[in-house]
């Protein structure tokens, strides 16, 4: 996850930490990788609701390629989910979507279009090995013999014919034919549709915490053990020392064999200005939206990972305030959560507990004669609570009057 972005069209406000429905950006795309084995954000490090393994490219803010050759290097998972600290709409079906995806694919990735069919490349999931050549030929481009030696330019022009162009970025369509390539160009690949890798990696920048691996040695340089390392010997890693800071990520987007998925759910939809962060804040509030996200905030807010059925619970709810009272409603849901813990349950325990308390509040209910007010509950012209019609005593029939000397 690359989160160590300038943020400039903010004004250099701290972007992963601003928040959307009660919740910093980072965390919620965390939200959205939760089942990755290994997270690694690219930036400096600072409190998330999940631990995090912290990274950081070279030289700080040298731009997403080198933030994403950081992040790589933190990781030894064959797929790997490449995503920016500020989606506020991603959920883990994205996620899972894109993994699948690439999984069905031999491509190296599979991306997001927007619906504009623009690409998302940090939107995505890629294979890493394919990552990591790209990135190595992109930091250094001169082509090099097994010696380490400068291979002449002549050996690295493509043949002449016809080269592939990218695929549709909306419909994932075949290859259109480009014509003849340029000599002295590379061939450019083609482009088809991907999924996503089972890894997560952050956002922007990234600095390194304590545990995570050493960096490789620096060519010329001295290795981790102190000996020095042959000027020429490729090592992983060194490429974001060399030619990645600056170049943008359109760069490896052209360098790889890519699918591309049309984006349905606005999950790319990314927070660059303030006008952007107010259309979240507003869309997150809607009718259809405002449950879903009001119960994940929560659930990150008390450290929850659990999923149960909303409607369930709802449902519930209303059984407890139109069979008992009202203020049932709360305090039943809260009961039957409670009861869920004790037995150590996962969303099956809540199931059953909220089984268990909804039929109670219909036994509730049918013991309300045909006519007669619902327990808890206050007609009009009633006087209090207590009353069934103004100035009569909510009692039964066969009640026998408090005769108590403190009764009123």
């Amino acid at each position: 996850m690359l989160a160590g972005g300038a943020a400039r069209r903010l004004g250099g406000a701290d972007k992963p930490g601003v928040r959307v429905g009660g919740r910093a950006l980072l965390d919620r795309v965390l939200s959205a990788c939760a089942d990755a084995r290994t997270t690694v954000v690219v930036a400096d490090p600072r409190p998330t609701a999940r631990p995090v393994r912290w990274a950081r490219e070279e030289p700080p803010g040298g731009g997403p390629l080198a933030a994403l050759d950081a992040g790589l290097r933190h990781t030894t998972a064959d797929h790997v989910v490449v995503l920016s600290a500020d989606l506020p709409f991603l959920g883990p079906d994205t996620v899972g979507g894109l993994l699948a995806a690439l999984g069905a694919s031999d491509a190296d990735g599979v991306l997001l279009t927007d619906g504009e069919g623009r690409d998302q490349p940090l939107v995505a999931a890629y294979r890493a090995a394919a990552l990591h050549r790209a990135l190595a030929a992109l930091a250094d481009p001169t082509p090099t013999d097994a010696s380490g030696d400068s291979v002449p330019p002549a050996a690295s022009v493509a043949p002449d014919g016809p080269v592939a162009s990218t695929a549709s970025a909306t419909s994932g369509g075949p290859p259109v034919p480009a014509g003849p390539a340029v000599p002295g160009e590379p061939t450019p690949p083609t482009v088809s549709d991907a999924s996503i890798p089972p890894a997560a990696l952050g956002d922007r920048a990234a600095s390194a915490a304590p545990g995570t691996p050493t960096p490789p040695a620096t060519p010329g340089g001295p290795s981790a053990s102190g000996d020095p390392v042959p000027t020429g010997t490729p090592t992983p890693g060194s490429a974001s020392r060399r030619g990645l800071a600056g170049l943008p990520l359109r760069r490896l987007v052209a360098a790889l064999d890519l699918v591309r998925v049309v984006d349905r759910r606005t999950a790319s939809f990314d927070c660059d200005t303030w006008d952007d962060i107010a259309t979240a804040r507003a869309r997150i509030r809607e009718h259809g939206h405002v449950l879903d996200e009001w119960i994940s905030a929560v659930k990150d807010e008390l450290g929850i990972d659990l999923d149960v059925d909303t409607g369930v619970l709802l449902d519930l709810a209303r059984d407890a305030a139109h069979g008992v009272a009202r203020p049932a409603a709360p305090l039943t849901t809260f009961l039957v959560g409670y009861a869920a813990a004790r037995a150590e349950g996962g969303p099956e325990a809540v199931a059953e507990a909220a089984r268990k308390a909804a039929a109670l509040a219909l036994r509730w209910a049918d013991e309300v004669t045909p006519g007669q007010d619902t327990p808890g509950q206050v007609t009009p012209g009633q006087d209090t609570p207590g009353q069934g019609t103004a100035g009569e005593p909510d009692v039964a029939p066969d009640a026998t009057p408090d005769t108590r000397p403190d009764a009123g």
